[in-house]
């Protein structure tokens, strides 16, 4: 498969100059993105990611783990694929090799439904990271796609912005801005606006899909999150991550009470193999991440903290880090970006009851009571997934212990289909 580099002369190979609208999508268009810098469309055979796997027009390594190995992906979708960029100063996403933020994939399945999706990605990755788990499955229902990198990538995001918690901030502006968009290239190529628009993600991009149906509802008509990262004012994961590296490693010299320290700290019974794959690759490098992002001079002049440092070994170290006892103004940074529950259109979360990145007593739960406080319960469809994890790559750690949580997503995706439908187009 071509990657970075090599993929660019692809996409432009394969650019047309049809008119826009030719045959409501029946042939290849030039398709125009408004607002966008750059953007070029390709005619492809299949949109699905057995098809754009072998153009170049996906990216695997930005859906690696993602998925559980025994799912089966739908394909052939023939369309219209854009690929493109909004205007941005910073250059964390390297795809195509156009060092360029903001980047954003649309895809216009020929036989179109009438609905759209929009999708922001997990953690710290690309446009294609939701390719096989919502693109492939909305496509195959005939809906329009469209994701954004939401505007920073990679682990070094919070170098972006001018404040703390302005990288975040971005990512909310990323998802609107691409939804609007999406929609005027729905109406330009089919000849008429979407009757329905769903915001759908995982993790972070299930962070956005609340944020979005909070702050921007009059772009939706509902919304689907899966295992979906949680700010609040008292302080999400920079107040859950904390404790487990503290904990985990003593646990691996043998120290019981440890285990009982990272249970303590929400994180389910049933969840332990999968501790170690967390510590090594999640919960550092996320709590770095976002405590970075949010509250530089914890770790002085220093940028993202020490890697995996142990307690009281490194100054400013995040294993040792406490959110209730920082400055208030790291408390409003975390305010700025949290969740309400105030969501104004109808939700559907999905949460695996064995997920150990954002365990469902501090994460799904939590946002649940807060819509409920909020007067929002109506609008609100709450699932725990037995033996789900965070993602479905992790089920290979005990195949009979964890599920593969894909197939609640598809079901649950139909459940919002037959929820959400409003008498006019949104």
């Amino acid at each position: 498969m071509l990657r970075h580099l090599a993929v660019a002369p692809l996409l432009l190979a394969t650019a047309l100059t049809v008119p826009v609208g030719t045959d409501h999508g029946d042939r290849c268009s030039g398709v125009r993105v408004p607002g966008a810098e750059y953007a070029v469309s390709s005619c492809l055979a299949d949109l699905t990611t057995a098809g754009t796997a072998l153009t170049g027009h996906t990216d695997d390594k930005d859906w690696k783990g993602l998925l559980a190995e025994t799912a089966v992906l739908p394909s052939g979708v023939p369309g219209v694929q854009v690929d493109g960029y909004f205007p941005d100063t910073s250059t964390t996403n390297t795809e195509h090799g156009w060092n360029h933020d903001s980047q954003f994939v649309i895809r216009l399945p020929r036989n179109w439904n009438g609905g759209l999706v929009v999708a922001g990605p997990p953690g710290t990755r690309k446009q294609y990271a939701n390719d096989p788990i919502i693109s492939d499955q909305v496509l195959a229902k005939g809906y329009a796609y469209a994701a954004t990198d939401k505007g920073n990538t990679g682990d070094e995001l919070y170098k972006d912005g001018d404040r703390p918690g302005d990288a975040i901030m971005e990512w909310h502006r990323r998802v609107a801005e691409l939804t609007v968009a999406a929609k005027k290239v729905a109406r330009q190529h089919y000849g008429c606006s979407p009757r329905v628009t769903y915001a759908a993600g995982l993790s972070a991009g299930g962070y956005l899909v609340r944020w979005q149906l909070e702050h921007y509802p009059e772009l939706y008509t509902g919304g689907i999150d899966w295992n979906a990262l949680v700010f609040t004012k008292e302080g999400g994961l920079l107040a859950t991550l904390p404790p487990a590296l503290r904990a985990y490693p003593r646990l691996v010299k043998g120290d019981q009470s440890a285990h009982d320290e990272i249970l303590a700290a929400g994180y389910p019974e049933g969840s332990e193999k999968q501790w170690g794959y967390h510590y090594y690759n999640q919960w550092d490098l996320l709590q770095r991440t976002v405590r970075e992002e949010v509250d530089p001079d914890y770790d002085g002049a220093q940028q993202g903290g020490t890697p995996l440092c142990l307690p009281g070994t490194a100054p400013g170290c995040d294993t040792d880090y406490d959110f209730a006892s920082r400055p208030e103004s790291v408390h409003r940074t975390v305010e700025r970006i949290s969740l309400t529950g105030n969501i104004k259109r109808p939700l559907i979360s999905i949460q695996g009851t064995l997920d150990a990145l954002t365990p469902p007593a501090t994460f799904g739960d939590v946002y649940d009571r807060m819509v409920t406080a909020a007067g929002n319960a109506p609008l609100h469809r709450y699932v725990h997934v037995p033996g789900g994890t965070h993602t479905d790559g992790l089920v290979k750690i005990d195949k009979e212990l964890y599920k593969p949580m894909l197939p609640s997503f598809v079901a649950a995706f139909n459940e919002l289909e037959a929820w959400a439908r409003p008498t006019t187009r949104s």
